[in-house]
């Protein structure tokens, strides 16, 4: 099963992660892949707590205008992560990160958070070649990332894919 595979390669890409600058580990799939219930699974061995980014961050900004938004996404971020002590946290559902309104780097999020605590983190996008993307050329959405110094488990069984279900004329 997939998800057996995904939880096998997080255990071993965890053993070495406490030495590196940003303990940020990505599982990448789209829509559909096994992230969610992988990240279950693991979590469940664990156990360590999944934290739904994208309820957790809906629910801080909503007393807060469009420039506090902006401003206070990082600071909120790490607040909502410093409410669980464990040294390890799997964080699901983060597409809110991508929000164009929010005028954030995802990833520089991620890694921010990462540099005092162990991160497992859904990432919904692919793996294409030497890259991590989110989103297709031309959405508004769209990020690509070098995929160089990251820690990265694709959900999907080849690792790539093509078409991450958006559309392409957005």
């Amino acid at each position: 099963m997939t998800n057996d595979r995904i939880v096998q390669e997080i255990r071993q890409q965890l053993l070495g992660v406490s030495e590196l600058y940003s303990r940020l580990l990505l599982i990448v799939g789209l829509a559909g892949s096994g992230k969610t219930a992988s990240l279950r699974e693991f979590a469940a061995a664990g156990p360590h707590p999944i934290i739904n980014i994208g309820e957790e961050v809906s629910r801080a900004l909503l007393d807060l205008n469009e420039r506090q938004r902006i401003l206070q996404l990082p600071k909120l971020l790490d607040e909502i992560a410093s409410l669980h002590e464990e040294e390890l946290l799997i964080l699901d559902n983060t597409e809110i990160l991508f929000a164009t309104a929010l005028q954030q780097d995802p990833l520089r999020l991620l890694q921010g958070l990462s540099r005092n605590r162990t991160i497992v983190a859904s990432w919904f996008g692919t793996i294409e070649g030497q890259e991590l993307t989110h989103a297709v050329p031309n959405h508004p959405e769209y990020r690509r990332y070098p995929v160089r110094d990251l820690l990265l488990i694709a959900a999907n069984a080849h690792g790539t894919g093509s078409n991450c279900g958006w559309d392409e004329e957005a």
